[in-house]
């Protein structure tokens, strides 16, 4: 009898697990198949429409002759142009859109095709806690010296100059941004991002701004790019995953100087072959739609936002009401031990799944996050599930 052998995975597996919420969202379909009427308002996935008029083009672009072929890995003129018109109007930014930007699918590759294009095996790669996970896991699969710099409610959620120049040594090539701040909705002024700018172009290192919640309930959206003009030291992607109801399409861009955008061009270009042009088509409407466009969502959002607020006094935590973004990030009371288990308290007795900080690193264990990406039936619903409890603090 032959013994069966099993095929071993590469080594870089050991350092990452299965994205947490392909795990919990898979316990959770569990869950509603055996009649539990789970209510979701643990992720960012947009619930809201796309705008018709973008529906309509990308219809409209399938039945054109040529739209099945492969495309150019820079995007379609169309698109680039629209984003650079996008950024001069939403954030000031002036952008070569022949040289400057480059369409992603998604922002999340651009992680990816950033952190490869610009670090070794073995550099080191500076990272936020709490911060999206994906910085990290895509870090650990290149094998990247990893070092966290500590965000916490008593700085803002800001970076600590003294702790950014302890970390950084000679081998440090990439420092990673997030604002507005997912999970926490922390802003970072002109002021901040100057500074930031000033600390990667002394350390010759590259500082890079995922930027995708800027125009969600915040009135004052900005963009790291405006920092370096030269833009030799800074790159931001950006989606239209949130800010135009358009996740499951799968449309991002970064920006930065020429000479980045087509280093980060030798590593995509090996990934795929271009974009669906109906796809850019349609994203090049979307990034042209009217500023009522954004006031109109973000009304939605702010209605949301404040019957979360009800939810979580009822839950006796606290947080801040100048945050921004699809989420609100709150602390939990004391007497729970972390945000895990006022999550799965609340999963496992009323049906309510709500993200806990720890998700995010070990700066969010005392935290949770609620998305904004749900109905008005479901917020009152768990309002009134959370209301009704015995067990849960009221």
């Amino acid at each position: 009898m032959k013994q069966h052998k099993h095929i071993i995975p590469a080594e870089r597996l050991q350092q990452v697990q299965e994205y947490y919420f392909s795990r919990k969202l898979a316990e959770v379909r569990d869950l509603q198949k055996k009649g539990k009427p789970i209510i979701n308002l643990g992720i960012g996935n947009p619930d809201l429409p796309t705008h018709p008029e973008v529906i309509a083009e990308l219809a409209n672009a399938v039945q054109q002759e040529g739209s099945n072929y492969y495309q150019s890995y820079r995007g379609i003129p169309e698109l680039r142009e629209a984003f650079a018109m996008w950024y001069q109007n939403s954030y000031g930014v002036v952008l070569n859109s022949e040289t400057e930007i480059l369409p992603l699918m998604g922002s999340k590759e651009g992680i990816m095709h950033i952190t490869m294009a610009f670090a070794n095996p073995g550099d080191r790669v500076l990272l936020p806690d709490p911060g999206y996970p994906a910085y990290t896991s895509v870090s650990e699969l290149l094998g990247l010296d990893v070092q966290y710099y500590n965000l916490t409610e008593e700085n803002n959620w800001l970076p600590d100059p003294d702790e950014l120049n302890e970390l950084v040594n000679e081998r440090t090539k990439v420092m990673w941004l997030n604002y507005p701040h997912m999970p926490s909705g922390a802003k970072a002024g002109r002021n901040s991002f100057d500074n930031l700018e000033a600390f990667a172009r002394s350390n010759n290192i590259l500082l890079v701004n995922d930027n995708p919640y800027s125009l969600i309930l915040n009135p004052e959206p900005l963009s790291l790019l405006k920092s370096d003009p030269e833009k030799s030291h800074v790159l931001e992607l950006n989606s239209l995953s949130k800010s135009h109801n358009m996740a499951g399409w799968r449309v991002g861009m970064v920006a930065g100087s020429e000479e980045n955008i087509n280093h980060i061009l030798k590593v995509k270009s090996n990934f795929d072959s271009g974009m669906f042009k109906p796809v850019q088509k349609a994203a090049a409407k979307a990034l042209r739609l009217p500023v009522s466009w954004y006031e109109n969502i973000n009304t939605v959002y702010e209605k949301r936002r404040r019957m979360v607020w009800e939810i979580l006094d009822k839950l006796q935590c606290t947080y801040d009401k100048n945050a921004s973004g699809l989420f609100v990030w709150a602390r939990i009371p004391e007497n729970y031990v972390n945000g895990a288990s006022l999550s799965d308290e609340l999963l496992y007795e009323k049906s309510v799944f709500i993200t806990p900080g720890m998700v995010f690193g070990s700066n969010g264990g005392h935290y949770i996050r609620v998305s904004l990406c749900a109905n008005d039936d479901d917020l009152i619903e768990t309002f009134n599930r959370i209301k009704a409890t015995k067990n849960i603090l009221v």
